[in-house]
């Protein structure tokens, strides 16, 4: 028992939830306090100590019933339906896929189930579909969703249902309510043949094999730049409770920095009231300011789906920041902050920056030069020591010339400027890739390739400061041109900020 709990805590970790050694004893010291046999008290107990995020409860409960999954007796012969008593269900075919009549009986079964109701008719026949038309062999590294997906075909399910309505469902609100037993009766015949085909696969393979083929990634770990369009439900579900979960925490950093540091000329002039004891100590009131954000985001169609993520997340973090501004460039740049208003739907939003904003300016090909121009000439006098600027883009120029010495400038008008970047690093200034020549005048370079990691910059930059920032001086070594040569440094290539400070 406890190898079996371990492997699926490990199993939990591999997947992306947070299983800690702590929670982990927990998890064992919740069992030790619960009868073992009650199925449904195991689960809620190691679910009440292992999952911290209602995102994260899917991928338990699959790693759960691979791991739990107890074994049954064999499956006992149903009877017939009436006018079918002279051939009893058999098992011919098994292991390779029953014929076409045993299908068919199977199918009248079932349907003589769903309409009595019988609950543990319908577990039983889960068991002999699966043993009769799954086709499931030994070894073979097929999936559970094949064997399910041709178990149910050949029992042409949602066929049966239509049938079952047409004959037997009557109009009205009882047909209504008879028609959603049926469905739901279905809906349970579908999860046991799931249960029986995922049961029997780990008999054959092992726990960890068929835990790693039914692995599905996490919403926050999934690749922003290739995802699809049940990925994209997904990650737009998942965007709003990750803001919120970071509000909270921004929240509680600025009430710890309620206390400045010690005044003690005060403190000691209140302690002659006390006979010179400082029993009243005084603290100055700190300078707790919260970043201003300009957002660069790259537009175009190699960048949409992840650029989407960007604007949507940072909108939503907008109420953290003293002023967020939004632009979004192609080969050139636009304002989009007017169009982000709140009680904006994010959706009409989007498609009216898609629509108004102007962002072509020659041939509709990234041109980061070009864009970086524009934003310096038209937005460079709003920069100031509290402006953080962040682009999001990968950097590939379409081999234009990147006028690095551009963002140079705006590096010098800003308190940092750093760079988001949705590729994997080791492609970074490969092809036409000028990550490097962006990144000497960065304070941080980013890999930013899922929402987990978009997260944890935002977290960084909503960070306050206790003091002020200072005036910057000039840099040395600056060119006839204002912009200072500045070298590329370890630090800002590594994604870590520099000692400037946000």
């Amino acid at each position: 028992m406890l190898e079996v709990l371990t492997g699926f805590i490990r199993e939990l970790r591999e997947a992306g939830v947070p299983a800690s050694m702590v929670e982990s004893i927990d998890a064992l010291r919740a069992l030790s306090v619960i009868d073992l046999s009650d199925r449904s008290a195991f689960k809620s107990a190691l679910a009440a100590t292992l999952v911290k995020n209602a995102g994260h409860q899917p991928v338990f409960d699959t790693a759960f019933e691979v791991f739990f999954a107890h074994g049954r007796p064999p499956p006992q012969a149903v009877p017939p339906p009436p006018g079918d008593v002279s051939r009893p269900p058999s098992g011919e075919g098994r292991g390779g896929g029953g014929g076409e009549g045993e299908a068919d009986r199977l199918r009248e079964m079932l349907a003589a189930a769903l309409a009595g109701g019988d609950g543990e008719a319908l577990r039983r026949l889960a068991r002999m579909a699966v043993d009769g038309l799954a086709g499931m062999e030994k070894g073979r590294p097929v999936g559970g969703a094949y064997y399910l997906y041709r178990t149910l075909r050949r029992l042409a399910v949602d066929e049966l249902l239509e049938e079952l309505a047409a004959g037997r469902v009557g109009g009205g609100l009882e047909g209504a309510l008879r028609r959603d037993e049926l469905e739901a009766g279905l809906e349970r015949f579908r999860e046991e043949v799931r249960d029986e085909i995922r049961r029997r696969l780990v008999a054959d393979r092992g726990r960890e094999a068929v835990a790693r083929t039914l692995r599905v990634p996490l919403a926050e770990d999934l690749d922003l730049m290739h995802a699809t369009r049940v990925d994209l439900a997904r990650l737009e579900s998942a965007v709003y409770p990750l803001t919120r979960k970071l509000a909270s925490r921004l929240a509680a950093r600025r009430k710890r920095l309620r206390t400045g540091r010690l005044d003690f000329r005060r403190t000691m002039r209140r302690s002659l009231s006390s006979g010179g004891t400082p029993v009243d100590p005084v603290f100055r009131n700190p300078f707790v300011s919260r970043p201003e954000i300009m957002l660069l985001c790259d537009v175009s169609g190699s960048m949409a789906t992840f650029a989407r993520f960007t604007l949507q997340f940072v909108y939503a973090m907008s109420g953290q920041f003293s002023r967020l501004r939004s632009f979004v460039f192609v080969d050139a740049l636009d304002e989009a902050t007017p169009f982000f208003t709140r009680g904006v739907d994010f959706e009409t939003a989007l498609r009216t920056v898609t629509a108004e904003t102007e962002v072509v300016w020659l041939d509709g090909h990234s041109d980061y030069g070009n864009s970086l121009e524009m934003f310096r000439d038209r937005y460079g006098d709003d920069l100031t020591t509290r402006t953080t600027v962040i682009i999001t883009g990968d950097a590939r120029n379409n081999y234009r010339r990147p006028r690095a010495e551009t963002l140079g400038e705006v590096r010098d008008r800003a308190r940092a400027v750093h760079w988001l970047n949705p590729e994997p690093r080791a492609y970074w200034n490969t092809g036409d890739s000028v990550m490097d020549a962006y990144a000497r005048f960065c304070d941080g370079t980013y890999e930013v390739r899922n929402l987990r990691q978009l997260r944890d910059f935002i977290e960084m930059v909503g960070a306050p400061r206790r003091t002020p920032p200072p005036k910057r001086p000039p840099l040395p070594n600056a060119g006839p041109d204002g912009a200072a040569a500045r070298p590329a440094t370890a630090r800002g290539r590594a994604g870590v900020p520099s000692d400037r400070g946000w």
